[in-house]
């Protein structure tokens, strides 16, 4: 009997570390990094002297909670700058970022300096701003990108961007899209049409609800 007791302590010390990052993904995708340890341990019903075991700090722990995001905005980066259009590789980063703030609150907010202490998502930033400042000069030369743009206009978007973090994710993200396709055409040299179609004014979304309703 005794000779199965690692392998249970091994496999019980497994699930309770996916529980603990299941439930941070989960809390600090709401609530943002300001979240405290304890609502992590109550989501993952655990005691807190279990989670500080795996995770002796709030840093570790969100190192660890965010791998997947941080391999997605270096995917996004890599296919932007291998994108043989420079303007579509502008756009495509452009959204996949906002994309990614929208899904998680704690990302964005580790992305975007909240949590300063964490040394990796400065390296992402700093990558992120390159790639950006490179296909900004590539999709300057071919006219597409208008001649002003610099790289603190992607700070200042990323910034109003963390403005719809309060929402409810569903409308987060909706609202994420619309705004990701605005800045593009306000960053276009010569702005077309394609803009997203503007929501029904208030009183107008008001009479359809009062003719819908008996």
């Amino acid at each position: 009997m005794t000779g199965h007791l690692p392998r249970t302590v091994r496999s019980d010390t497994r699930d309770n570390r996916a529980r603990i990052l299941h439930a941070a993904r989960s809390v600090f995708g709401e609530e943002g990094l300001s979240a405290p340890m304890r609502d992590i341990a109550r989501h993952a019903d655990l005691a807190p002297a279990t989670l500080y075991r795996h995770f002796p700090t709030k840093q570790a722990l969100i190192a660890q909670t965010f791998t997947e995001q941080r391999r997605a905005c270096h995917a996004a980066v890599r296919d932007a700058l291998t994108d043989a259009d420079p303007w579509h590789g502008f756009q495509s980063l452009i959204q996949r970022i906002c994309e990614l703030h929208a899904h998680s609150r704690g990302f964005a907010d580790a992305f975007m300096t909240a949590f300063p202490e964490s040394m990796d998502f400065a390296a992402d930033r700093e990558r992120t701003v390159r790639a950006v400042a490179e296909l900004a000069r590539r999709a300057q030369e071919t006219g597409e990108l208008r001649s002003g743009f610099v790289v603190d206009d992607l700070i200042l978007m990323l910034t109003a961007h963390q403005g719809l973090q309060h929402a409810p994710l569903p409308a987060r993200l909706t609202a994420s899209r619309r705004f990701a396709a605005y800045v593009i055409e306000a960053f276009r040299a010569a702005p077309e049409t394609g803009a997203p179609a503007p929501l029904p004014p208030a009183s107008r979304l008001r009479q359809a609800h009062s003719s819908s309703t008996p």
